[in-house]
């Protein structure tokens, strides 16, 4: 039965259930914890809205307008800080973006996740809303509370045309999140191959590491996938580079069987044997 690098069987395990439990917890999307993705568009209450956001909400350009010849702020916030626009991009309602963009709106303010409005769009995903942002001056660096940029949300979501879109606008493609993640490898570790190609042929970065100092090639095992694995190696990287934990990607794709430690989350021996033939070869 496999070790870890020669280590003692009850220091291997240990080893192995902290990096387990780090997949678990600093995976690094800032997602899982806030559930952004599961339900990305604000959940709103009348009580707490200004006319200026229930019109925003609703998509009513018309009333929008009249509400800015009036003494509605354009830049009026909510208890969390959103703007019309915010609500108007999250909601997908391009006319409304356009009316609050005329009325010279601060197209870069922040709510209380310290998201912009053109992150909120991509994470709706409202390619139109989006697309108005950027052609009028929207910052697309900014990043929100998880230190996750707009391009990670698109490459989250698989969306190649708003990637595109947000790198012909000078998006940062090396922005680490607060798990260390560039959106390359944050869509390695998320099993997502056909946006990787895509950020690679844009000159992402392949030897980006995380906060962990897991590569793409640890992450790509992790999944089971040998055509994501096949595909880092034949950028060149290092297969003997080790992580925090010492451990390198060989041994993350070992089968370790440890009735006190099942580890659902490591690959095949088929991986093993992946990795060894690109090693010989």
């Amino acid at each position: 039965m496999s070790k870890v690098a020669g280590l003692s069987s009850k220091k291997s395990r240990w080893l192995l259930k902290s990096l387990r439990d780090q997949q678990r917890h600093s995976l690094g999307t800032g997602f899982e914890s806030a559930n952004i993705l599961l339900s990305p568009k604000y959940h709103l209450k009348d009580k707490d809205l200004r006319k200026i956001h229930k019109a925003a909400r609703v998509g009513d350009a018309a009333r929008m307008q009249q509400l800015l010849l009036g003494k509605c702020g354009v830049n009026d916030k909510d208890k969390k800080k959103r703007t019309a626009l915010h609500i108007a991009c999250a909601y997908g309602h391009p006319k409304v973006v356009m009316a609050l963009i005329e009325g010279r709106c601060e197209i870069n303010a922040t709510d209380s996740e310290e998201c912009t409005s053109l992150v909120k769009a991509v994470q709706c995903q409202e390619e139109e809303c989006a697309t108005i942002l950027l052609e009028n001056g929207a910052d697309p660096n900014i990043v929100d509370v998880q230190g996750n940029s707009a391009l990670h949300y698109a490459v989250y979501s698989k969306n190649t045309s708003l990637a595109a879109k947000l790198l012909n606008h000078e998006v940062n493609i090396e922005a680490t999140n607060k798990g260390g993640f560039t959106p390359f490898l944050l869509a390695v570790s998320e099993n997502k191959l056909q946006i990787a190609k895509f950020l690679l042929m844009k000159n992402a970065n392949i030897h980006a590491v995380d906060n962990q100092k897991r590569t793409a090639l640890m992450h790509a095992v992790s999944h089971d996938s040998t055509s994501l694995v096949r595909f880092v190696l034949q950028q060149g990287v290092d297969l003997f580079l080790k992580d925090a934990f010492g451990l390198t990607a060989i041994d993350y794709a070992a089968d370790f069987r440890y009735n006190t430690v099942p580890l659902s989350i490591f690959c095949s021996v088929d991986l093993v044997l992946e990795l060894l033939d690109f090693q010989m070869y």
